[in-house]
């Protein structure tokens, strides 16, 4: 789907469709995976992150990322379970990843609006998986005091993973086709 039929959908069902990638992201945050030697664990959410940008638009992908954070500002379970709760998160070694999602997933949505070839999707998600990490090591780096350990704690674990999350959202985000008769 592109966002050109994004755009077209009704008011509710674009309502409905920003709910369920919050959820899905709310969901995919609660398998995390503690990585030796940093605060920050594996999860699907930048996959799914990116995924929502490509599928929804860049517009609704954000919204939907607000929706999440606002949740978990708010106290609702949604954030990984490790970790401080609440808005204590956001201010928290994992606050930049998190409060770059919505930039993420609206960049992963503007870069790959309309991109019918497989590889034009899989970089703009790459794309967006980038600006997470920038949020990331940005707030790693003002916890840490160094740019230099934030890079290594909060990028290169999950580098490879998350290529293969940014290959996987450019694969399953593929147009549809619609048959003629």
């Amino acid at each position: 789907m592109t966002t050109i039929a994004v755009a077209a959908r009704s008011p509710r069902t674009r309502t409905l469709a920003i709910a369920l990638a919050a959820g899905a992201l709310a969901l995919s945050a609660q398998f995390a995976l503690p990585i030796p030697g940093t605060p920050v664990p594996l999860t699907l959410q930048p996959f799914v992150v990116v995924l929502a940008g490509l599928l929804l638009g860049p517009v609704d992908a954000a919204a939907a990322m607000l929706l999440y954070l606002a949740a978990g500002a708010a106290g609702l379970p949604v954030f990984a379970p490790i970790g401080a709760p609440g808005l204590a998160r956001l201010l928290g070694p994992t606050g930049g990843y998190l409060l770059a999602y919505p930039v993420a997933a609206a960049v992963a949505g503007r870069l790959g609006a309309g991109r019918e070839a497989f590889a034009g999707r899989a970089l703009a998600a790459m794309a967006g998986i980038l600006v997470i990490y920038l949020g990331g090591v940005a707030q790693l780096a003002v916890l840490s005091g160094s740019l230099v350990a934030a890079s290594l704690l909060g990028v290169l674990p999950f580098v490879a993973a998350d290529a293969v999350k940014a290959i996987v959202a450019g694969a399953v985000s593929a147009p549809r086709r619609r048959r003629s008769i």
